[in-house]
């Protein structure tokens, strides 16, 4: 009877981009199994309609918000919640839930994984950007008691499936395969890239994402992004990790292993399988996501990528080798890019161009802690907007 009491329990969690699509696709996982899952937490930016809305249906007792002006809005649309903002807040939040999810978009995801780790939690890591930008200090952490960080990324969940389904050695390890959809440029010529429109990057084949992950997949900065966080991930060289274009998305990682073996993980493309991997790790969800019917399933293709068609994973593999803080100066300097692309002030192809430029101006410096960080992050932004407006006025 004891045992069956203790397998009802109730896990408490903190979700931070709640309203953003794997928040919300989070949110999907919960109402499919609500007697596993207390949601204690949410925080979101400012869209405060949508956060009323989960507020209501799912009663958690805090809620963070991105600015003052957005809690105060959504305190007075509600009562019986207490809610908040800024740094104190955040940390509060990350440390109050025994399963913390990361879904925050971009750099500004660092403090919740920092916190989260740093208080002993569970975190399920969507937000790739901290652990790239932050990877030095993020191991440091990692290793706090209780501490545990599971991959929500669909190829990193991947890998870490393929890496515990058995028994495994690192010296058994001869490629971590990465595979990539190819984005909605995969088949265009070189040239025409020239002509690209935000419409066209914002057209991705296989996946419902934000603006901000969209267009890093239409560069395949996303890729390398995902390079990087699958090194500091698992703990392989960048010599072993190889990244395999799959316009499928059928296979979402591979592992080769010495002997010639490879295992795959192979599911429909649906987020919701990675999050309810990490939510209920290490068990896995009774509700089925994105299963193959495999008398539709006609082909499965590989190809390598292009790096001249798309210099940004380039960029990626040398800013990881680089080590210390490069990968928060070219993870600083995507996101500068990307924003002056989607605001119009830049074209598609002058994104690689700008993060090319601000590498260029990148000295050495050491990630020995979070102040580091952030003050190569904040020089790298300052340097990314300056060849922003060099290339814009250039235009």
């Amino acid at each position: 009877m004891l045992l069956d009491k203790v397998e009802i329990l109730m896990t408490s969690l903190a979700i931070f981009g709640s309203t953003g699509s794997i928040g919300r696709q989070t949110l999907d996982v919960v109402r499919a199994d609500r007697e596993a899952f207390d949601v204690k937490v949410l925080a979101a930016g400012t869209s405060t309609s949508l956060i009323l809305e989960q507020i209501s249906e799912f009663n958690p007792e805090f809620v963070v918000m991105a600015d003052k002006d957005s809690a105060r809005e959504v305190r007075n649309s509600t009562s019986g919640v207490k809610v908040s903002s800024g740094d104190s807040a955040l940390r509060e939040a990350a440390s109050s839930s025994e399963l913390v999810v990361n879904a925050v978009v971009g750099f500004a995801g660092l403090p919740v994984t920092m916190e989260a780790l740093r208080s002993g939690r569970r975190l399920a890591l969507a937000n790739k950007e901290s652990l790239i930008a932050g990877g030095p200090i993020v191991q440091k952490v990692r290793g706090t008691l209780g501490s545990e960080l599971i991959p929500v990324d669909s190829e990193h969940c991947a890998l870490h499936q393929c890496l515990h389904g058995g028994r495994t050695y690192d010296d058994e390890i001869h490629k971590l395969l990465v595979t990539a959809s190819g984005g909605p440029f995969r088949e265009w010529h070189l040239e025409d890239l020239a002509n690209v429109t935000k419409e066209d990057a914002l057209k991705h084949p296989t996946w419902n994402m934000g603006p901000k992950i969209t267009i890093d997949s239409s560069t395949l900065m996303n890729k390398g992004l995902e390079v990087i966080e699958a090194h500091e991930l698992f703990g392989v060289s960048y010599e072993t990790i190889e990244v395999v274009i799959h316009p499928q998305s059928v296979v979402h990682s591979m592992v080769e292993f010495t002997d010639g073996s490879v295992i795959a993980q192979l599911s429909m493309p649906d987020m919701r399988l990675p999050i309810s991997y990490a939510l209920y790790y290490p068990k896995r969800s009774q509700t089925p996501h994105g299963q193959i019917k495999w008398d539709e399933l006609t082909q499965l293709t590989f190809e390598t990528p292009d790096m001249d068609k798309f210099p940004c994973l380039k960029l990626a593999y040398e800013a990881g080798k680089a080590g210390e803080t490069a990968p928060a100066w070219l993870n600083a300097a995507n996101e500068v890019a990307v924003e002056a692309f989607l605001q119009d002030r830049i074209s598609w192809k002058e994104i690689s161009e700008v993060i090319e430029r601000t590498m260029q101006s990148y000295s050495d410096a050491l990630a020995d802690s979070e102040q580091s960080i952030y003050e190569a992050d904040a020089s790298s932004r300052r340097a990314a907007m300056k060849c922003v407006s060099q290339v814009h006025g250039r235009g």
